[in-house]
């Protein structure tokens, strides 16, 4: 039960803020690779992003990818915040004064993420490579002109077997472990912050000031980890399934520094900030509430 609400939760986050993943995702891949200068920006910013993708390939293009966007929110989110929610029952994450302790809740949320990014890994492959997929008047990074999910699963298990569909999942876990550690340890502090300055404030008050505090510092860990998952995850591979570009995170990280400079690993920020904010806010908002009501639920048994 516990990871069916964490799931859910997330498909509702994941639904209203898809449209900023495409953006994001656009941002991330212009100018792989390449110094700043030397190649054709298409994407400006988020807000001139998100009307050219409109304009080009229509209003609905911004919600490419939806459908193994809201699958992989489902079971790596359902995954991350069920396991966290069952070891925080047993008061693993919490101190003797039963106060959440930030070591243990950043210890036991890292590997909740760990595990939900392996889990979802396959989706968040498919959902990359559909994102990508653009107008050739402004396509960034590599095209793979998938026709649709199940089109697109069938041809990297087709070419490259099972375990092709976790081709990536290496750059997957350090972001997945980063960001749940940060979020979920911050969000469970930011709430018992909150329930003690506003001991009368309603849940969705709380929990909204919870998930903004929250949102803030994700955005600012997990930037640097999303691009390089963003960037393995979307690259081309050879007949063998190995990438052909970066052979390893660390590879990929080297490069990024290399030819783009710091400044390359925050590229589409401006995107995944104004998406992790409302994404976090949601998903933790709707976890919360979700768990209060199974509870309530139970007790009327």
């Amino acid at each position: 039960m516990e990871m069916l609400l964490g799931g859910t939760s997330a498909v509702c986050a994941g639904t209203i803020t898809n449209p900023l993943e495409v953006v994001k995702i656009r941002m991330q891949l212009q100018g792989e690779l390449q110094s700043k200068g030397k190649y054709q920006i298409h994407y400006r910013n988020v807000f001139h992003a998100g009307c050219t993708i409109a304009i080009k390939e229509g209003s609905f293009a911004l919600q490419k990818g939806l459908r193994p966007a809201l699958l992989y929110q489902f079971f790596m989110n359902g995954t991350r915040l069920g396991l966290y929610d069952m070891i925080d029952r047993t008061q693993f994450t919490r101190s003797k004064d039963g106060h959440v302790s930030p070591l243990r809740s950043i210890a036991v949320a890292a590997f909740a993420g760990s595990v939900g990014g392996l889990v979802g890994s396959p989706f968040f492959l498919v959902k990359t490579q559909l994102q990508s997929q653009s107008d050739r008047s402004i396509a960034v990074g590599t095209q793979h002109k998938h026709p649709n999910m199940i089109g697109a699963f069938k041809y990297i298990y087709t070419n490259y077997g099972v375990l092709g569909l976790w081709k990536g999942a290496s750059s997957s876990l350090p972001r997945t472990c980063v960001a749940s550690a940060v979020q979920l340890s911050t969000f469970e502090m930011s709430l018992e912050f909150a329930r003690k300055a506003y001991p009368d404030g309603n849940r969705w008050s709380t929990a909204f000031l919870a998930s903004l505090i929250s949102g803030f510092f994700v955005s600012f860990a997990m930037s640097p980890f999303d691009l390089i998952s963003t960037r393995f995850y979307n690259q081309d591979v050879d007949k063998h399934g190995k990438g052909v570009t970066y052979r390893s995170v660390l590879d990929c990280a080297a490069k990024i520094w290399k030819r783009e400079g710091f400044l390359g690993f925050y590229k589409g920020w401006s995107a995944n900030y104004i998406r992790i904010g409302p994404h976090t806010l949601l998903n933790l908002m709707f976890w919360d509430q979700l768990k209060h009501y199974h509870k309530e639920y139970l007790k009327g048994k």
